[in-house]
């Protein structure tokens, strides 16, 4: 059996859940308008030249005010702030989802024969091409009921070929 995935999945759950709330309030912040936040950026980084650089205190106040004028232009926090219950909506299905999607993952990684059939190769590579069941059973992180089994579809599929007491990797 495979371990579960223990405090992993809820703290994913939980965060991806956060995150996703909190990206669709800005966005509803902004309406969605990523042009004008960079717009407001590049005036904001410009009034801020001007100060450092010594402008008249009226070029300054001028750039100031155009600024507030664009934050307002740019900026709906009552939309935001009506939206929030669609936010936290959006951030529980986004929870949700990693929460379903992380748990089918691990749920499936005890069935991945691939997964061994990869570690029966390798440990075949290292050893020649050839090796015991209970050579593979305690050289591999492969337990005797899962090397039995993977050894068995390896053989039906013709990738191995018994020899004696042990197998043989076919190329």
């Amino acid at each position: 059996m495979s371990p579960g995935p223990g405090p992993a999945r809820p703290l994913l759950a939980v965060i991806g859940g956060l995150s996703a709330a909190l990206l669709s309030f800005s966005v509803f912040y902004v309406r969605g308008d990523l042009g004008g936040v960079m717009t407001f950026l590049r005036e904001r980084a410009a009034l801020r030249r001007l100060r450092e650089g010594g402008a008249p205190a009226e070029q300054v106040a001028q750039a100031q005010a155009g600024l507030v004028a664009l934050a307002e232009r740019v900026a709906d926090p009552d939309l935001a702030t009506r939206l929030l219950p669609l936010e936290l909506l959006i951030g529980v299905g986004a929870g949700l989802l990693i929460w379903h999607l992380f748990g089918r993952r691990t749920q499936q990684a005890g069935a991945r024969g691939d997964i061994q059939e990869r570690m029966v190769r390798r440990f075949a590579y290292r050893r020649g091409g050839r090796f015991t069941l209970q050579e593979l059973a305690t050289g591999s992180p492969l337990e005797g009921e899962q090397a039995r089994a993977v050894t068995a579809r390896m053989l039906e599929r013709g990738e191995l070929q018994r020899e004696g007491e042990g197998f043989r990797l076919v190329p």
